[in-house]
């Protein structure tokens, strides 16, 4: 039987976008979201698992759930 190794998926934010309003954060089931000082959402990459929940609650769709090949293109 052949293994079939799937790519990682994580979220990204559009920083030039995000309302900060903190929706993301609130659905992301790992903590993986926070908004520090109110100013725009960050994505801790390590707890990411790239569900996808906090992309469908955004109200200004500014989250996109992509594809990485391996960690280093996480940093």
């Amino acid at each position: 039987m052949e293994t079939i190794k799937r790519k990682k998926r994580k979220a990204f934010v559009d920083e030039n976008f995000c309302v900060a309003c903190g929706c993301c954060a609130k659905v992301c089931p790992m903590s993986a979201i926070h908004v520090p000082n109110g100013i725009m959402a960050k994505v801790d990459l390590q707890k990411c698992v790239g569900c996808g929940k906090c992309a469908k609650e955004c109200p200004a769709s500014v989250i996109a759930i992509q594809e990485v090949e391996n960690e280093k293109e996480m940093v």
